[in-house]
């Protein structure tokens, strides 16, 4: 008799372990809810959690797409910009440029260096620009400008216009809003920036000469390495709609 039970007990132990290594019991609660016990197996366990990585990694690669969707468009190869600073670049343009196709309107390497003729390029022009400089020691920064550059009697531009720089991080400096300083252009230079004494980013008519300086308008860094620079390279690039 003894032995029979000892062998039940013995059963019901080895069930019990089974049971314990083969099942999972969940207890649910919130203040919404009545209480409930819920009991799966190992197998609906881990089949859950594979439909949930599953769908982790779709939203996963969703996002990837939407990156790549609007991953800028360049209608040129750019001497300056690679993929890298085209996909920083993309996470700080404003919605109006998503989608569209980025076209060279001026460079040094097509156009020669003269600030006349970058202004000439973009006398029919109606559309915001991405001006990109490298100067001689390979450091590259420059600006979005809401507006094209073009002479003008009096400052212009919106508070669109941040400046940019990779040295080699990339860094951002967006409108401070203390004053609207934005774009200046003359026949001499084109000024980024001003108040308290110096320009965010000066170029002068050779586009050869160049200086960056903290300014109010951005509360911005210096943009090259030393604030008075040679320029290597100059590109401006404008979004088409």
């Amino acid at each position: 008799m003894w032995k029979h039970r000892v062998q039940k007990v013995t059963d019901k132990s080895r069930a019990m372990k089974r049971t314990q290594e083969n099942i999972r019991v969940l207890y649910f609660a919130s203040d919404c809810a009545e209480p409930y016990v819920e009991i799966i197996t190992v197998k609906d366990s881990k089949r859950r959690l594979s439909l949930s990585n599953s769908v982790e990694s779709e939203v996963e690669e969703n996002e990837y797409l939407d990156v790549v969707d609007d991953f800028p468009v360049l209608s040129h190869e750019s001497q300056l910009l690679d993929e890298y600073h085209l996909q920083k670049l993309a996470a700080h343009l404003p919605p109006r440029t998503q989608g569209y196709p980025w076209h060279l309107v001026y460079s040094t390497n097509n156009h020669g260096s003269s600030l006349k003729t970058l202004y000439r390029n973009m006398a029919d022009l109606d559309s915001p620009v991405l001006l990109v400089i490298k100067d001689i020691h390979k450091k590259v920064f420059g600006a979005f400008c809401s507006d094209p550059f073009r002479v003008s009697k009096y400052c212009y531009g919106t508070g669109e216009t941040f400046l940019f720089s990779f040295n080699p991080d990339f860094q951002q400096y967006r409108w401070s809003g203390e004053n609207s300083y934005f774009v200046s252009g003359n026949w001499e230079s084109l000024q980024i920036g001003g108040g308290g004494g110096g320009f965010a980013l000066w170029l002068d008519a050779d586009l050869y000469h160049g200086a960056s300086f903290s300014c109010p308008t951005f509360h911005n860094a210096p943009l090259s390495t030393h604030e008075d620079f040679i320029v290597q390279d100059v590109e401006v690039w404008t979004v088409q709609n």
